[in-house]
């Protein structure tokens, strides 16, 4: 490949990362910021400041360790917003931001969840990721349903290029997707008025109610929902994730964008993902530079908010989710592979995956934390169980 494609290659790599990534998940930060008495340019706010955040901790991360570091907002943050926000206001709710914000940075600086994560088993997290993934990968053939002419074009070019074309194998994929979607008339371009976002200041206001019902299930949900897959991946794919500096690059970022909107970021998962497969570039060592260009992205995302939220209105969700989910088969195949290699882990790892892969939530913290721990305790089971003497087993 020539030094142009694999430029061009990263560079939609990075698209894809961030498309999938907004369009999927934009609609909860709207609903958030509604909810707290917000307009559409305290939406725009928030999305800069967010926009700004994940571009350049993603950017200067990314440069610095030389590896595919991307950042994003917390998804279950937000859908956690919507529901804990109900009776606080913004100045509130700014303030628990800021809390939460102030916790992350903590764990970055005493290094303790960096200990933590240090003792999880690599297959256990594979285990995590492919459950992680799997349902993308899943909804890619339940959308045929829906638009099947679609999603097949999107499979059978992915089937083709893997052989024939396999470092342009996403960018083909996209190329078809948006063709056969406009063929089909699935995109109505609407008409477009750009305009430049700005940050809004938003005054904080300490409240102990707000630091317990709202910064502190978002502090958890972010770190054992987001931060946690964030590492599995890096890990995953062979990289030794920084996981202290990054957890206080974030919160300190964190706490700089909180009063503007800004109300948590942290390691991306299935976004970062697509960053790191042989797609993104056939070199490990070069695929940082899809995170920059991703990274670049979202700044430019932060700045056309308003704009681009119209954008992608029009384009048809089977799309997206089918992008996300073909852009993520290689990484659910080599994590299921990892994770059930060693019979030693195999019981573990597999209750890991399904645990993972279901819809179980407890305490507002999703499935990706309890498939750990449920991971763990059968670990710690079966060595207990090798432990007896063979005549009480």
């Amino acid at each position: 490949m020539t030094q142009a494609g694999l430029i061009l290659n990263r560079i939609n790599t990075g698209f894809i990362a961030v498309l999938v990534g907004f369009t999927s998940t934009v609609a909860l930060i709207y609903q958030a910021a509604i909810n707290l008495g917000g307009d559409i340019q305290m939406v725009s706010s928030w999305l800069l400041a967010l926009g700004l955040g994940m571009g350049i901790t993603s950017i200067g991360l990314s440069l610095y360790y030389r590896i595919p570091i991307l950042i994003a907002w917390s998804t279950p943050g937000a859908a956690l917003l919507i529901s804990s926000t109900q009776g606080f206001t913004i100045h509130q709710a700014t303030g628990a931001f800021l809390f939460s914000a102030a916790l992350i940075t903590l764990s970055g600086v005493t290094g303790w969840f960096e200990k933590v994560m240090n003792r999880v088993p690599q297959p256990i997290a594979n285990a995590m990721l492919a459950g992680i993934l799997i349902n993308f990968g899943i909804n890619t053939f339940n959308l045929m349903d829906q638009q099947i002419a679609l999603v097949s074009s999107m499979l059978l070019t992915y089937l083709l290029c893997k052989y024939l074309l396999p470092r342009y194998t996403m960018l083909a994929v996209l190329l078809i997707g948006f063709t056969t979607a406009w063929l089909l008339k699935l995109i109505e371009i609407p008409e477009l008025q750009w305009q430049i976002s700005t940050l809004h200041y938003i005054q904080p206001e300490w409240s102990i109610a707000a630091f317990i019902s709202i910064g502190l299930p978002l502090f958890v949900v972010t770190m054992a929902s987001q931060n946690i897959p964030g590492i599995a991946v890096l890990k995953a794919h062979g990289y030794q994730a920084p996981v202290s500096s990054t957890m206080t690059v974030t919160g300190a970022a964190n706490l700089l964008l909180a009063p503007f909107g800004g109300f948590a970021i942290n390691l991306a998962a299935i976004t970062a993902a697509i960053c790191m497969t042989e797609n993104a570039d056939p070199i490990s060592k070069q695929r940082y530079w899809t995170s920059v260009a991703a990274g670049v992205f979202y700044i430019l995302m932060g700045l056309g908010a308003v704009t681009l939220m119209t954008l992608f209105d029009a384009l048809p969700a089977a799309l997206i989710l089918a992008l996300a989910g073909i852009a993520l088969f290689s990484t659910i195949g080599n994590s299921l592979q990892l994770a059930l290699h060693d019979v030693r882990y195999r019981e573990a790892a597999l209750i890991t995956f399904m645990v993972t892969a279901s819809n179980l939530e407890i305490w507002n913290i999703g499935s990706p934390l309890w498939g750990v721990v449920a991971g763990g305790i059968t670990l710690l089971i079966q060595r207990w169980l090798r432990s007896l003497p063979p005549t009480q087993r």
